[in-house]
């Protein structure tokens, strides 16, 4: 099963010193019948596209709650065996946990099939979104706004073989 685990810049430094992204349980995204109930599609690659922007927006999160951390966001997609991953069905029809998993047993990075990064140009667009994220939760549709407008910058592809380079580790 892949999942999308939501980090910062900062924790996947940690997690290529370390070698794992952490122990579980482990917040992670997936398709799961919510997601796909609330995207209505049966094309995979749209589902997992979706889970991997609830990701994107967890790691949006993260940066909201660690003012130090470089503002762009990273999630890293991993392949996890499928007992591994499962859904909270108290929070199942929670809009908020819409393909939340939680991933049990320790997670290696060299089970990672890729990272996904923000570029560079994306980091004004994404301090923004993380100073706005608080109100926009409250209910206030500019600050919404200033968070959709991350949301309009992909995240970029990578190798895990990059990581050092995108930690800052690389030679």
């Amino acid at each position: 099963m892949r999942v999308y685990v939501p980090l910062t810049l900062s924790g996947l430094a940690e997690a290529y010193k370390t070698g794992e992204l952490g122990a579980g349980p482990l917040l992670a995204y997936a398709v799961t019948p919510a997601l796909r109930e609330w995207y209505l599609s049966d094309d995979i690659e749209e589902l997992e596209y979706a889970a991997l922007n609830r990701a994107a927006l967890a790691s949006l999160r993260l940066l909201a709650a660690d003012a130090g951390a470089a503002r762009r966001r990273v999630v890293v997609a991993v392949d996890v065996a499928d007992g591994a991953a499962g859904a909270d069905p108290d929070r199942a029809l929670d809009p908020s946990a819409l393909g939340e998993v939680r991933v049990t047993g320790t997670v290696r990075l060299a089970k990672a099939a890729a990272v996904h990064v923000d570029s560079d140009d994306a980091e004004e667009d994404v301090t923004a979104a993380a100073d706005a994220l608080e109100a926009a939760d409250a209910g206030d549709d500019d600050a919404q706004f200033v968070v959709d407008g991350a949301e309009d910058h992909e995240l970029l592809w990578y190798a895990t073989q990059e990581i050092p380079n995108l930690v800052g580790l690389g030679g």
